[in-house]
């Protein structure tokens, strides 16, 4: 298991721990699909990646038929540490998104039926969208939490067509959706005419450049999907907290293990806790699911990747974090001066 870990080091940045080793040869126990052994390893798939080569180096897993396979060596190696297949027993119900759609169940078919012929993710705003039933649970979750009803809500970059439900649920006061997509933009108030609701307002904008007067302090309740930099997490969630009025406002968010390690998570929390002087209510595993986007083969994670298929399921997961403001909570105000290390780092994967 060190030589592994060494070999590993050789070939990536990343933070790697003998768990993490596990981590992936738990999951290929699991699945020999190369994208379900990372969904189910749960770490950045750069390093999924250097882990599998090591191992295929050290003669422990073997990559054939377009399979990720154990080899003799590697089953004995696996036996030798006690390392078992990785079990999967989220809720079958809620999916482990901790909240149920039948209330939403109408709300979910009109959503399906009206962004049909939505815009599709475009590579060079690093978008993907998640499924119809993961927007209409994050309604009901920002419900069940308070965050909806006659409140004000801001939407930073709107791929997954959130505001779209929200308009739907007409729960919210108002909405606000920011996005840099003129496509989406457009979608958007395409649909809120054909719906007939005013209660929304729609600006094409950068969020690199400082928020408006308009946007700032003004909001009950933001969401947003940030890129998984540190940089980006800073930029994009600071956003969003400078959007809100004060103290006992929320803000939604994800963040994945599949382009960010838990060392990564530790620097993110301590910019939410430290920097920003919020709270973190809660982190609910895997609630954001996303449908695979039509780049793939465009990707970074298409290099890393030593099978050349493409993925047969949603792989591509994040938690879903909540977080509250306090007395002394404070936003980021400022222009945003990074370039690329905006969007990507060691272990971006879908940029």
């Amino acid at each position: 298991m060190r030589d592994v870990m060494e070999r590993v080091k050789e070939k990536t940045g990343i933070p790697v721990y003998e768990r993490s080793v596990e981590n992936v040869l738990s999951a290929v126990l699991a699945s020999d699909d190369i994208w379900r052994v990372v969904d189910l390893s749960e770490e950045p798939l750069p390093l999924v990646v250097a882990i599998l080569g090591a191992l295929s180096e050290g003669g422990y897993v073997a990559f054939k038929d377009n399979r990720v396979l154990l080899t003799q060596s590697g089953k004995e190696l696996v036996e030798n540490y006690g390392i078992g297949e990785r079990k999967d027993y989220t809720c079958s119900h809620c999916g482990g998104k901790t909240v149920e759609l039948d209330a939403f169940s109408d709300l979910l078919e009109q959503f399906k039926e009206i962004t049909r012929d939505r815009p599709e993710p475009a590579h060079q705003f690093d978008q993907a969208y998640v499924t119809p039933e993961t927007t209409v649970a994050r309604i009901a979750l920002m419900h069940t939490r308070g965050d909806l009803e006659n409140k004000e809500v801001f939407v930073l970059g709107d791929d997954d067509l959130t505001s779209v439900a929200l308009m739907l649920s007409g729960l919210p006061k108002r909405i606000a959706v920011l996005d840099i997509d003129e496509r989406l933009v457009r979608f958007i108030e395409k649909v809120a005419d054909e719906i007939g609701y005013s209660n929304i307002e729609m600006f094409t904008f950068d969020l690199r450049k400082p928020l408006p007067d308009y946007a700032l302090h003004k909001f009950d309740t933001f969401i947003t999907d940030p890129p998984e930099t540190v940089h980006a997490i800073r930029s994009f969630v600071g956003r969003g907290i400078a959007t809100l009025k004060g103290p006992g406002c929320a803000g939604y968010f994800g963040i994945t293990r599949r382009e960010s390690s838990l060392d990564k998570w530790r620097e993110i929390q301590r910019v939410l806790l430290n920097e920003f002087n919020v709270v973190i209510t809660d982190i609910i595993r895997n609630f954001n699911e996303y449908v695979n986007w039509g780049y793939a083969e465009e990707t970074r994670a298409w290099q890393l990747i030593p099978i050349k298929t493409l993925p047969k399921h949603n792989w591509y997961k994040s938690y879903m974090f909540r977080i509250q403001t306090l007395e002394g909570s404070r936003g980021f105000e400022d222009e945003i001066t990074v370039g690329k290390e905006l969007y990507d780092d060691e272990e971006s994967s879908t940029t």
